[in-house]
């Protein structure tokens, strides 16, 4: 069974502390390695505890032997906030996806009145310089809505688990998933990963 339509597939998932990037990170790591494939990963947490930004580099293939994605190689930018989806979209080939959370948060400089947040307008062209392959998600009103904001990052990874190459059966995400998360938390977050799968294969995704 051939498991991954390409010889790798490199995803960057961004966005800021306190979002649960690196968790979401982790998951899809844990999945790609039950499946036996290999899989390279490194995290940068900008000042993370005080929502600074948060990176997370993950490569899967057959043979990846760099954990380390370069400008206009990544085929997936996973992006929980608005902003870091435009500090990072350089990042994405021309053919590669971009799923964005709708969402402000406001770094310190613009907090402080010292810069402003770019216009939506703005962020999205940002986007379509590079790829037409946008998706924006309400995602945070998503997983609010299921109980817990917290969820918001298995929603996303329910998201790409649709768009993703990758031939990975449901029993397989969701024993991925549980690994990672009490089981007083899986029904919850396993409620919020089939929302955005959902919502993925209502778009014809």
């Amino acid at each position: 069974m051939n498991i991954l339509n390409r010889d790798k597939e490199d995803i960057l998932m961004v966005g800021v502390g306190g979002q649960g990037i690196v968790l979401a990170s982790d998951i899809l790591g844990d999945v790609a390695l039950a499946l036996g494939l290999d899989v390279k990963k490194t995290d940068t947490l900008g000042m993370a505890q005080r929502g600074g930004s948060v990176t997370s580099h993950l490569r899967i293939g057959k043979k990846v032997r760099s954990p380390l994605i370069s400008p206009r190689e990544a085929d997936i930018l996973l992006a929980f906030e608005k902003l870091e989806a435009a500090r990072w979209v350089n990042y994405i080939k021309p053919s590669g996806i971009v799923i964005i959370n709708n969402l402000a948060i406001p770094p310190l400089s613009i907090s402080l009145g010292t810069q402003k947040y770019p216009d939506d307008k703005d962020i999205i062209a940002s986007y379509k310089q590079r790829t037409t392959h946008i998706h924006m998600l309400d995602g945070t009103k998503e997983a609010g809505d299921i109980g817990d904001v917290r969820t918001l990052n298995v929603f996303m990874l329910g998201f790409l688990s649709v768009l993703i190459p990758l031939s990975i059966e449901y029993a397989v995400w969701q024993q991925g998933i549980s690994r990672h998360l009490p089981e007083k938390l899986l029904s919850m977050n396993m409620r919020a990963f089939e929302r955005g799968r959902e919502i993925a294969a209502n778009a014809g995704l």
